[in-house]
């Protein structure tokens, strides 16, 4: 008959936990398109790059699971809307020609 099955009730119990995500994931879109090592850098300039990384993946660096704290997510986040501030400024730099003079006349 039915009976209980340890790995249906296992699956089922992790089905209704919340499943925390990690913020690579949570960043998918952009993930591959910018050099994390760079971001870390220059804008956690006090922590290796890393631990950048395994805050990232949402690993405490022991194989366990650890994520930012509030104020590194926050941090976290002025490091992007900076960063997309300057490659908008690049993006109209390229879009909007400069007239100079020539220097090597």
């Amino acid at each position: 008959m039915g009976g209980f099955n340890l790995k249906t009730e296992k699956m089922d119990i992790q089905k209704k936990l919340p499943r925390k995500t990690s913020m690579f994931y949570q960043m998918q879109d952009i993930a591959l398109d910018i050099t994390w090592s760079k971001i870390a850098k220059r804008y956690f300039p006090d922590k290796s790059v890393s631990w950048f990384y395994n805050k990232l993946s949402g690993i405490d660096g022991n194989g366990g699971y650890g994520e930012f704290t509030e104020e590194e997510r926050e941090q976290l986040s002025n490091a992007l809307f900076d960063f997309s501030e300057r490659v908008r400024n690049a993006a109209h730099s390229i879009a909007v020609p400069v007239e100079f003079e020539a220097q090597y006349t």
